[in-house]
């Protein structure tokens, strides 16, 4: 089992409190941090019925956070959860990610997904009706700058005329897909991911058998697949914590990402997600 912690949603203060996060994170014996967000804000009030968090902002650029956090750390890895990947070029997306692979030895993965907002896709120029059909486009090319120094594709959203990034990853960067339980996601996110990370809090209890049919529909080995699911830290203490660390581990998750509850000062916040690590690292290891 891999035990990571979910940096905020919006984004931290100053650099030193980033740092001090991420060490703290890395001393603690974690394995991952993951980091989520919007690439565009909007204001407060403008989606009724949805948390501002969600909407509002500011959120960090991954790339950036990242790069930052290689290199004040060793052991971490770093995983977008996720990243909006139909917003963003195709092959600035494949740069940022060989070259932060590079740069932080292999310690990269990326987790890609859709997103809701309409207006976000407006203000890029691109589609929110193509978005599933563009992301499926868009990480057979990504696979392909990432294992070929130079290629030919042409498809519907790329046209690449012998061009590539000549230089390869050392490793292959992992490919996670983030999704909600829906039919259509799910077996994209079968068909061409390295991992599947279900909508966050979500009990994934029902949909991980349909998930792994899926995988196996496409002649792939659902026991080769990796599994997150995040799991609140919450008032229940170190039995509860166990209890349910054991139930996602019975489903077949392989990562656990630890959060606090909401409204939890960042100080109390951290022991809270370092205690729960601890003890669930004790129990299913």
């Amino acid at each position: 089992m891999q035990f990571g912690v979910g940096f905020p949603l919006t984004a931290l203060g100053d650099a030193g409190e980033i740092r001090d996060f991420a060490q703290i994170y890395e001393d603690a014996g974690f394995d991952y941090v993951t980091v989520s967000g919007h690439l565009l804000s909007a204001r407060a009030g403008r989606y009724d019925g949805r948390p501002p968090v969600t909407y509002v902002g500011p959120y960090h650029d991954p790339f950036v956070l990242f790069s930052y956090l290689a290199a004040l750390t060793s052991r971490l890895r770093f995983i977008t959860g996720i990243l909006i990947l139909p917003l963003l070029e195709t092959a600035a997306v494949a740069k940022q990610s060989a070259e932060l692979s590079l740069l932080s030895n292999n310690r990269f993965e990326l987790g890609v997904g859709l997103s809701w907002q309409e207006a976000e896709y407006r203000a890029v120029g691109q589609d929110v009706r193509r978005r599933g059909v563009r992301l499926a486009e868009q990480i057979e090319v990504l696979r392909l700058y990432w294992t070929r120094p130079f290629f030919s594709f042409k498809g519907k959203f790329h046209d690449i005329d012998e061009l590539g990034l000549n230089r390869i990853p050392v490793q292959p960067i992992p490919i996670w897909f983030g999704s909600t339980f829906s039919e259509a996601p799910m077996r994209r996110a079968a068909r061409m991911g390295d991992g599947w990370m279900p909508i966050p809090f979500a009990d994934p209890a029902e949909a991980m058998p349909r998930f792994k049919s899926y995988v196996s529909e496409v002649s792939r080995d659902p026991n080769a697949f990796r599994f997150m699911a995040r799991m609140l830290a919450g008032e229940g203490g170190v039995d509860a914590w166990i209890a349910e660390g054991k139930r996602l581990q019975g489903l077949g998750i392989t990562h656990i990402t630890l959060d606090a509850p909401p409204g939890m000062a960042k100080p109390t916040a951290v022991k809270r997600v370092v205690e729960a690590k601890d003890a669930l690292s004790k129990s299913i290891g």
